[in-house]
């Protein structure tokens, strides 16, 4: 019984994690975060903020500020996909005010 309650604690904090693949290059000044989701369950809006989070802090740590061009959550479906988010971002200048 003490097994099952400890694989069900690790199951449940495992459950609270994401994927997450780091910032990938997409030419031009582009770049993309994606997270993925390790359930079903997880919230989309935190998810897709934990994205923004990553791109943010990757373009504050060239000293300069985020442009996000696009985002993106697509929700689980039936085929096991997980639920996914995407943020393509810019980093511009911090003088480069639009």
């Amino acid at each position: 019984m003490k097994k099952l309650a400890l694989l069900l604690i690790v199951l449940v904090v495992l459950g609270g994690c994401t994927a997450k693949p780091g910032v990938v290059s997409g030419g031009s000044d582009t770049y993309f975060v994606t997270r993925k989701a390790a359930t079903n369950l997880a919230n989309l809006d935190k998810l897709k903020a934990g994205a923004i989070q990553e791109a943010s802090d990757f373009c504050l740590s060239q000293n300069k500020n985020i442009r996000v061009v696009n985002s993106s959550v697509s929700q689980p479906d039936v085929f096991g996909n997980l639920p996914k988010a995407a943020v393509e971002f810019m980093c511009i200048e911090k003088t480069d005010v639009e």
